[in-house]
């Protein structure tokens, strides 16, 4: 077994087991930052040039139209901002695209209500066919892998299927450097891969997903937007974008309340990532999204390593979740303990697109639409 180690600038460390290290004990997820990312991420003038050619051309495609452009919205604090910037400050008329897949925490759903009624947008909300979604969450806490939470494949699914569907050409996200420039190991969090999910799905399902929105790699990255046209849209990569200081604005302006960590609007996702990761196979999510704030000079090393040093969120919460979740599943506590206690798997035991994935990564990277460190 590999020797424990942590990077020295950083919080990510052997639970990634591709992780490398440089003679300074600086990981590859640092040095693929400073040599990739911040050279050719530009939140500055030329950034901001960028993005008033994009707002003009959005504004343009969309005269006449009842939308310009589409987010989708989930309340957190990258879609809420992305809104209020759209609406208020860019002069845009977004669509905002609501996906429900049943697990929302009441602040979240407050979030959503709060910043949609003070910006006057009304959101278009996709309620996702519980019974079918469940069946699949199911299924893949069965398969034993780390990263058993497939709402973002179905969120997004839905989001790209609805644009392309109404002719809504731009579709906006919160996606951005300054939180995300780490992206999560692909043995913590396998890519989107529809081949993998309907395996899983076959393997350990016994409902169809005849009703659950899907988009798998050759229509989202090649089918929609080459032939389609839907064009992805990342406006938060352009701006000075610090997310203690968009927090502070969502909350004067909106009364948004913030989560005890990123993605933590979600009871699934909460416990997904705060328990389930941690306690079966001994990767903490927060490691990524610390670890992009320490180099993006919003968090010292010393700060995240006393946040990684306690649990993400109370012992005590994370079995009710656990009950609350057995039951919406339609399982008991003791056939979920079950499952978590049965031998751990990877992505590599099931059926794949793993080779046309890592094609499309290297062909994304050479054309400069992907710098994050995959391997």
């Amino acid at each position: 077994m590999r020797e424990y180690k942590i990077c020295t600038n950083c919080v990510m460390d052997t639970t990634d087991s591709k992780i490398v290290f440089d003679e300074k004990g600086v990981c590859d997820h640092c040095n693929n930052f400073y040599n990739s990312i911040r050279p050719n991420w530009h939140d500055d003038e030329i950034g901001a040039d960028t993005l008033n050619r994009v707002i003009e051309e959005i504004k343009t495609n969309g005269r006449n139209k009842e939308y310009d452009c589409i987010i989708g919205f989930s309340g957190g604090v990258d879609s809420s901002y992305l809104a209020y910037m759209a609406k208020e400050i860019w002069g845009l008329r977004p669509l905002i695209y609501v996906v429900d897949t049943g697990w929302n925490l009441p602040a979240a759903d407050e979030n959503i209500r709060k910043i949609t009624e003070k910006l006057d947008l009304k959101p278009c909300v996709d309620k996702i066919d519980f019974e079918q979604f469940a069946d699949l969450q199911l299924a893949y806490l069965k398969s034993q892998l780390p990263n058993v939470d497939v709402q973002d494949h179905v969120i997004f699914a839905s989001l790209y299927n609805y644009a392309v569907k109404n002719k809504i050409k731009y579709v906006m996200t919160g996606a951005n450097f300054s939180t995300e420039c780490v992206r999560v190991p692909v043995e913590w969090c396998h890519v989107n891969d529809i081949k993998q999910i309907r395996d899983i799905r076959k393997k350990f399902g016994t409902k169809p997903m005849d009703r659950l929105p899907s988009c798998g790699m050759f229509k989202y990255r090649l089918y929609y937007r080459y032939i389609k046209g839907m064009k992805i849209v990342q406006p938060l990569n352009l701006i000075p974008y610090n997310k203690s200081d968009v927090i502070n604005v969502l909350n004067k302006k909106f009364g948004w309340e913030p989560y005890a960590n990123k993605h933590y609007e979600n009871v699934f996702t909460r416990f997904y990532e705060g328990y389930w990761c941690i306690k079966k196979f001994g990767f903490d999510t927060r490691k990524v999204s610390l670890s992009s704030l320490i180099l993006t000079g919003q968090l010292s090393r010393e700060d995240a390593l006393r946040s990684i040093a306690q649990p993400p969120y109370p012992e005590e919460d994370a079995i009710k979740d656990m009950e609350f979740i057995s039951d919406k599943l339609g399982i008991t506590r003791e056939e979920f303990v079950r499952i978590m206690n049965e031998p751990n798997k990877t992505y590599k035991d099931y059926k794949s697109s793993k080779a046309m994935i890592e094609l499309a990564i290297r062909v994304a990277q050479l054309l400069r639409v992907e710098r994050r460190n995959f391997r």
